[in-house]
């Protein structure tokens, strides 16, 4: 992950973004959206539907040339999991450091394909399989519902992009604003991952707390709770693990939620969270009680 990629987000006045994907439904429906919440859109992407126009947003057959004419500085992946992939490529290698991909089933190996090639053209890509993020009051480049979410000072990373939207909900009725809210992806294996998000907060002074929303499977909280035990410092920090009444032995839906015996356990993580003195909500609604006692207020 390139972190100036994010810094732009909070920086900018208005990130200007094109939509690859734009004239389906769902790329169509979500540029109003956006649009409609004050994000920059300036261009869409279809290959062979260049000259048209989706709510006002001018459509181009290629990534280079929308850059081109608009300077769009970053996407947002709509495109069906069988050419995912290429698109997701076209916007990395045609200079654009951010890339946020909503496409679900990608396959993993072209999760890791394009892995490599954002971290060789210092580039970041938010997914797949990921609601998006936002920056309230500022650009939404997602598709989560506008109305939780609150301008503030709490960074949200998320597993789950439902949870996100429920978290942001708590949070803004309690008085805690986001600076930010990211959708990590619900994949077993994601271009940005947790690890980065929380190096990358560590360092902007108008983010005073974290909010990690975890879930059962792999080992991504496990992973980032060992990675700030030996860096030694951390934002003020609450976590909540999703999952603790699942069913044993029981297939899930989600694509990352794979449990191998005690591995991946929603007690596993919670042990671990308190093992290394961050406070774990046991509901969404806990979360902003627990946020007031570790900012003591």
């Amino acid at each position: 992950m390139n972190p100036q990629s994010l810094d732009m987000l909070l920086d900018s006045a208005g990130l200007p973004i094109i939509v690859q994907g734009i004239t389906g439904k769902i790329g169509s429906l979500h540029t109003e959206l956006m649009l409609e919440y004050g994000t920059k859109v300036v261009g869409g992407v279809v290959p062979g539907k260049g000259g048209q126009s989706v709510h006002g947003v001018p459509v181009f057959n290629t990534v280079k040339e929308a850059v081109a004419v608009t300077s769009a500085k970053a996407s947002i992946n709509f495109v069906p999991a069988a050419f995912f992939f290429g698109a997701a490529e076209e916007a990395v290698r045609s200079g654009l450091k951010l890339t946020v991909a909503i496409t679900e089933q990608v396959p993993v190996r072209d999760t890791l394909k394009l892995l490599k090639l954002s971290e060789e053209n210092n580039a970041t890509v938010i997914g797949p399989n990921t609601p998006g993020v936002i920056v309230p009051s500022r650009t939404k480049i997602g598709i989560m519902p506008p109305d939780p979410f609150e301008k503030g000072k709490v960074a949200v990373f998320s597993r789950s992009g439902t949870l996100m939207y429920e978290v942001a909900y708590h949070l803004s009725r309690s008085g805690f604003g986001q600076a930010i809210a990211l959708g990590i992806g619900g994949d077993p294996i994601n271009c940005t991952n947790l690890i980065e998000c929380l190096d990358w907060v560590h360092g902007r002074k108008d983010i005073e707390a974290v909010v990690v929303v975890g879930e059962i499977g792999g080992d991504v909280e496990e992973k980032a709770v060992e990675h700030l035990s030996k860096k030694g410092n951390r934002k003020p920090m609450v976590a909540y693990v999703a999952g603790r009444y699942a069913p044993k032995e029981k297939k899930m839906g989600h694509a990352g939620a794979i449990i191998l015996g005690s591995y991946g356990t929603a007690e596993s993580k919670i042990k671990t969270f308190e093992g290394a003195g961050i406070p774990v909500a046991l509901r969404p609604a806990e979360i902003p009680v627990k946020l007031g006692q570790v900012l003591k207020r």
